[in-house]
């Protein structure tokens, strides 16, 4: 048999075997990636309480349908459409005459988000997706012609294909560039920011962004350093700790990559920014719910949601914040640290 196609002189190479039940590498992971082709390993790994390789679960999905009283008819905005979770169980409720405009920044995972609601029959009438950072919610609807919406959805944080993925740079477990942007085309990595940052700015980030206890030692140690990847960060970090247990360590790392990956971003000039423009997008009567999965990000949408209500911007908020349930905990244990909080426009 001939090697070589008849139209290029590129070998034709086999594809590398599937390597286990749970391959550890991304790349390997091909059958995760494919569901409608192999729908028995993606319940397997569903099974076994973890979430497929380039997708995302969904979290509190009934509870922010229930905050935000989706009904036919309805114009919904999704300001963190991701791998399309939400907005999947929302579209087939605002039939008929509904529409839902998901906004995202990724420009690796929207397209993807996109095709795949698409394949299950969401047409451009029902369904738009836009490159945007939730914090232009005002310019989005202003160039759609909407003078407010009925729901407004925003699930802050990152998701599981970017946390996976570790040629995005956030993962803590696997050697990948030390980049960490939502929009790769955009901003500076983390790596030069690290570089760039002083030892006092870089201190006060991971306390403000992740309430890191050793910010003032860490800043000390790591502003300044050039690091080109996440596996050499996080090994920087534990030889800095190097008593410290072997779990304490990991919350350090993580913590010290959620504040990197918070900065690169600005999340929470965007996060604010779109606080404050929430009540001019929102219809009178119109809602909105807002996942969270840190003190930093809770805190900044519990603020802002009281002030409206003393000022009668919102008519009603959630006293409490709602969490997950055991059930969903134990399958998905990704929405345990998530709140979800709400509030009705006056």
């Amino acid at each position: 048999m001939n090697p070589f196609s008849s139209d290029s002189l590129t070998p034709h190479r086999r594809r590398p075997r599937y390597s286990g039940k749970y391959p550890k590498k991304f790349s390997e992971k091909y059958k995760e990636h494919r569901p409608d082709q192999y729908p028995e390993t993606v319940s397997k790994v569903l099974a076994s309480g973890k979430t497929p390789a380039g997708t995302h679960l969904p979290i509190l999905v009934p509870e922010i349908l229930e905050a935000l009283a989706i009904t036919p008819g309805s114009v919904v905005i999704d300001c963190t459409l991701g791998y399309g979770g939400h907005t999947e169980s929302i579209l087939p409720r605002i039939i008929p005459g509904g529409r839902l405009i998901g906004l995202d920044v990724d420009p690796v995972e929207q397209p993807k988000t996109e095709a795949r609601l698409r394949g299950l029959g969401f047409g451009s009438d029902l369904f738009q997706a836009r490159r945007s950072n939730f914090a232009g919610i005002l310019k989005v609807l202003s160039e759609e012609k909407i003078e407010g919406v009925d729901a407004i959805l925003a699930d802050l944080g990152i998701s599981s294909m970017q946390i996976d993925n570790p040629e995005r740079g956030f993962s803590v477990k696997n050697e990948g560039p030390l980049d960490m942007r939502m929009n790769p085309n955009k901003g500076q990595p983390a790596s030069v920011f690290l570089e760039k940052v002083n030892a006092d700015l870089l201190s006060s980030l991971l306390e403000e962004n992740a309430d890191e206890p050793n910010a003032g030692r860490l800043g000390e140690l790591l502003a300044g350093k050039k690091m080109n990847t996440t596996l050499e960060l996080a090994t920087t970090i534990r030889g800095i700790f190097p008593q410290m247990e072997e779990e304490e360590q990991n919350l350090t790392i993580r913590r010290v990559f959620q504040a990197l990956r918070i900065e690169v971003n600005e999340e929470w000039n965007a996060l604010e920014t779109l606080l404050r423009h929430l009540p001019q997008a929102l219809k009178k009567g119109g809602r909105v719910a807002i996942l969270s999965f840190h003190s930093g990000e809770d805190r900044r949408v519990k603020k802002s949601f009281q002030a409206g209500f003393r000022d009668g911007i919102y008519q009603e908020v959630a006293e409490e914040v709602v969490r997950a349930g055991f059930e969903e905990r134990r399958a998905n244990p990704r929405s345990i640290p998530a709140k979800l909080r709400w509030a009705i426009r006056g």
